[in-house]
Formats: C-alpha cells, sequence, structure tokens
C-alpha cells in the first residue's frame, strides 16, 4: 500500500445518543454524517432501541455509569471539536452529560432534544425532559427542535409562524442561546389542516437578535427517517470544520435535502435518508 506524504488529521466529532440497529436514526445515522463531512467519528450509546423503518418497539437503556464510563475513554484520548446529543432517556444520564460537557469545557455541542418517534413511541418522559431543559439546554449552542418536540418543550400549540417565535423565546427564557426550530413543511395554512400557501421546507433559526428563515425544495416522500439526527450531527461536523453556525445550518440543510431527495427507499416504512 502507498500511503499519501502527509496525513491531515480530521477534527473529532462526539455523538451521544441511542442505537438504531436499522441504520437510519441515532448514533449510526451520526457516524455516516460526520465522515461524510471529512470529520473522525466517535460514539457513545445512550439507549439500545428495537426499531426500523416502520417504528420504534422498545428500548433498554443505558446506566449513567456506562454513559460516563464511554465518553471519558473518548475524552481522555481525543480532543473534541463538537459534540451532539441525541436521545438521552433518564434524568441521570442527561445530568451526567452535562456534568462532563461543564468539566470538560466542551465547545459546539448541539443539542437534538429528541422525546417522541415519529411513530408516536416516547423516548423520554416529563422528568428528564425537566432536565433536559434545565441542565442542557444553557451548555448548548444550538438546540434543534422539530415541531412536535417544540410543543411539549413549551407546553404551547403551533399553529401559525407566531406561534413558533414564541415558542423560541420561550425556550430561549428556559436557557437555550440559539434556536433551530424545524418547520418541515410548515405553512401558515398547513397545521390547520388547510390549503399550504407554500411548497417548500422551512426552518426558523433564532440567533442572537435575528430570526432566519431558511428554505428549501419540499420533497414528497416517507423517505424521512433520521432527518433531524442527520440535520443535527451535519451542524455539528460544520460547526468541527470551523463554519459559523449561520453557514454550518445552511451547509447541513442542503446536504439533509439532498440525502432526502436521493433516498434508497429501504423497507417498509418511512426509509432512511441517503448519507
Amino acid at each position: 500500500m502507498i500511503l499519501p506524504e502527509k496525513i491531515s488529521t480530521p477534527p473529532v466529532c462526539l455523538t451521544i445518543a441511542g442505537l438504531d440497529p436499522s441504520g437510519g436514526a441515532g448514533i449510526v445515522a451520526d457516524i455516516k454524517t460526520f465522515t461524510a463531512f471529512g470529520c473522525f467519528a466517535s460514539a457513545v450509546v445512550s439507549s439500545v432501541t428495537f426499531q426500523n423503518t416502520t417504528g420504534v418497539f422498545g428500548a433498554v437503556h443505558q446506566t449513567a455509569d456506562s454513559v460516563r464510563r464511554q465518553t471519558e475513554a473518548v475524552l481522555e484520548d481525543y480532543t473534541v471539536a463538537a459534540m451532539k446529543t441525541g436521545m438521552l432517556p433518564t434524568r441521570e444520564i442527561i445530568e451526567e452529560v452535562a456534568r462532563i460537557i461543564s468539566k470538560n469545557d466542551l465547545k459546539n455541542v448541539i443539542v437534538d432534544p429528541v422525546v417522541r418517534s415519529t411513530s408516536g413511541f416516547d423516548l423520554i418522559d416529563d422528568k428528564a425532559l425537566d432536565a433536559l431543559i434545565e441542565k442542557l439546554f444553557p451548555l448548548a449552542d444550538l438546540i434543534t427542535p422539530n415541531l412536535p418536540e417544540a410543543e411539549r418543550i413549551t407546553h404551547t400549540k403551533i399553529i401559525s409562524e407566531s406561534n413558533i417565535s414564541n415558542a423560541a423565546a420561550i425556550m430561549r427564557g428556559q436557557g437555550a442561546k440559539n434556536v433551530l426550530i424545524k418547520g418541515g413543511h410548515f405553512s401558515e395554512k398547513g397545521r390547520n389542516g388547510e390549503a399550504e400557501k407554500n411548497r417548500t421546507a422551512r426552518d426558523y433559526l433564532f440567533i442572537g437578535e435575528e430570526i432566519l428563515i431558511l428554505e428549501s425544495e419540499f420533497i414528497e416522500t416517507t423517505a424521512t427517517h433520521g432527518t433531524g439526527c442527520t440535520l443535527a450531527a451535519a451542524i455539528a461536523a460544520n460547526r468541527a470544520l470551523g463554519h459559523e453556525l449561520r453557514e454550518a445550518l445552511r451547509i447541513a440543510k442542503e446536504f439533509v435535502t439532498n440525502a432526502i431527495r436521493t433516498a434508497p427507499h429501504l423497507g417498509t416504512g418511512n426509509s432512511p435518508i441517503n448519507i
């Protein structure tokens, strides 16, 4: 084998999330996404889920001690440039992850507040959600809830763009620095069951005093398994590569849109995307 004359050192990205054995979401999606951007992927398993494209059928959670020992093994050996959290199923795990972030002064932390699967399986209880808000929101550079997650976190109903702004304000009041609310094909009328006024996929970024609406092509498809995990991981990867937050998000959204467009259409449910 002929090695290149110079081997660059890629930035290390860390994910702490659940294992999806079908490979579409969770740490498998995160690892593939980190790798796609040229980052070196490291991963800590918070829960082993039983799922495929048709749904989530159960889970066996790790202990907080297991998560701590996995994470410390990585941090003792690598310098982590960015990290992303996904499914953190218990208060004890969330508190341990927050302690580790603070102790190690970890940067570029993207928190994807995963609370419920697309199929309706609850991945986190109310006590754990309270801990996520209290302990992790203030440590995150960005939180990335989708509409149902934003509704559960803020205890509000989102049926309009003004509701989105209100929900973001509540989450920022809860300690979140920057908030990305993933709107999908949300429109002013779409959530009310009436005719949609646009066919674009819209995400809403609240950063500093700015509100940025990021639009992309709306793709009519059932290939959406793992989109949230992939977006958060792509943002983390691009932060590790040195991009500022707005640019990291723009690149990540384009990456996910293309991954949906070119999805392999595997399985009999919601297909994973192409990462």
